[in-house]
């Protein structure tokens, strides 16, 4: 506690009080204590970035060519640590406690608005992102329980996504305070670890049992910069860093420093391990959701997918904290009672679902969202944000850097929506892939047809 004092030291008298308001402010929201640790923050901020988007990021890999696509994945992860930190430096030079609150000081009601559609936008994808991945991944996995057939009504993806949402999602993010989501995020870390480990160990045993395509080493490849975009939605987790960072007990930037570069830093490793391994199992081949690549018949990958899904139910209910609270600062000034606070978790985690159900295929929506929302909300804001309320020279190294983060922002969110329209992924959602027709002794010699053959425009 001494570096929270040594940091907003409390006013001496009443009179002091009166002429210092933004000081007072600054400590008002220094001294209001969370209940999180930094263990559990971290947790939470882990499962934050570790959501849908990680299964997409083989596929940006085929985007952007191997070597470029692993060097973009690296830079999106640095921009992603340095600009969560950004965002708390801005709300401590503007005495805000929020990312609307934030723009809205330095922007005005404009940004507000646009930064509230982005905030509400990212987030309600992602929850129905995270649907569509159960409805996907969990079908599978029950249909290889013996004596299920694959066209039985109650083992179909919307009854699995209504199951989920009933059962885990809406109980969970009925929750009040998002530091008490901190355990179920050590879980989902668990799983994610457990699923990382089956991406390594099918990447040996399998990768050679899919034939070659075309050039799968090449350096770069134009679409690199739709694969930034997903790259953008699968590292995000801007949209709660407030709330988590207002979770912890002892809210100091030294301790937010530490927080974001261990969860960034276990996330990048995981990413890299898990995009590596998709890529080199699948090469051309690669989808847009890395577990449609695998083969029905393979219980190792089924033993994935079921592991997958927990993890995005798990994950779920953090988007959905954040939207809730979009709405709520928006219609309600923050302040919702327990009765609305009910009414309006179900309505958001109803309407999310009920479009997840008509709507299935993962790819465009990873694309969309990275571009549309994501990309602004780490790349953009943040950085337009500090530029403005910085009292440092132009030639700091802060400012230099936030600069060129926020025209990177704006060429990707330009370039990449124009690309997105021209060029959408197609969606192979329950195709099973040509390798997985043929017998194990067949594999490795076969010839199988391109991926350029097998997906005509």
């Amino acid at each position: 506690m001494e570096e929270l004092r040594q940091e907003c030291p409390l006013p001496t008298d009443a009179r002091q009080e009166e002429t210092d308001e933004r000081t007072n402010l600054i400590c008002k929201l220094r001294h209001k204590q969370g209940t999180s640790n930094l263990s559990s923050a971290t947790f939470n901020v882990i499962n934050s970035i570790i959501g849908s988007g990680m299964i997409g990021l083989p596929y940006s890999l085929k985007q952007a060519g191997f070597p470029l696509g692993i060097m973009l994945l690296l830079g999106v992860a640095y921009i992603t640590d340095y600009s969560i930190i950004l965002l708390i430096k801005g709300g401590k030079l503007s005495g805000t406690n929020s990312y609307q609150a934030l723009v809205n000081k330095t922007y005005g009601f404009v940004g507000h608005l646009i930064l509230s559609a982005l905030q509400f936008l990212y987030p309600f994808i992602a929850m129905i992102s995270y649907n569509i991945v159960t409805g996907d991944t969990l079908t599978k996995v029950f249909q290889r329980i013996p004596g299920v057939d694959q066209d039985n009504f109650f083992f179909g993806r919307h009854v699995i996504i209504l199951c989920a949402t009933i059962i885990f999602t809406l109980p969970l993010s009925l929750y009040q305070n998002i530091s008490k989501l901190g355990k179920v995020s050590f879980i989902s870390l668990i799983l994610t670890v457990i699923i990382l480990v089956v991406g390594i160990i099918r990447a040996i045993t399998f990768s050679g049992h899919v034939s070659q395509t075309e050039n799968p080493w090449v350096f770069a490849r134009p679409n690199a910069i739709q694969a930034i975009g997903v790259m953008s939605f699968a590292f995000i987790c801007h949209h709660n860093s407030f709330l988590i960072y207002g979770s912890l007990k002892e809210p100091t930037l030294s301790n937010w420093t530490r927080v974001t570069h261990v969860s960034v830093s276990f996330a990048v490793f995981v990413s890299l391990v898990f995009a590596t391994c998709g890529y080199l199992t699948f090469k051309g081949y690669t989808e847009g959701d890395i577990f449609e690549n695998y083969c029905r018949n393979d219980d190792l990958a089924t033993f994935g997918r079921f592991c997958y899904g927990i993890t995005v139910i798990l994950t779920f209910p953090l988007e959905c904290f954040v939207t809730r609270e979009v709405i709520a600062n928006m219609l309600f000034s923050g302040n919702l009672t327990t009765f609305y606070h009910i009414i309006l978790t179900i309505i958001v985690v109803a309407v999310a679902t009920s479009i997840s159900l008509v709507y299935d295929c993962l790819g465009i929506v990873l694309e969309l969202n990275g571009v549309l929302s994501a990309t602004p909300l780490v790349f953009i804001l943040p950085a337009a944000c500090y530029l403005k309320l910085s009292e440092e020279r132009w030639s700091h190294s802060d400012n230099l850097l936030s600069g060129l983060i926020l025209t990177i922002g704006v060429l990707v969110m330009v370039v990449g929506f124009i690309m997105t329209v021209l060029h959408p992924q197609e969606c192979s959602h329950g195709k099973e892939m040509p390798y997985c027709f043929l017998g194990n002794s067949s594999l490795i010699n076969s010839t199988i047809p391109s991926p350029q053959q097998n997906h005509q425009p």
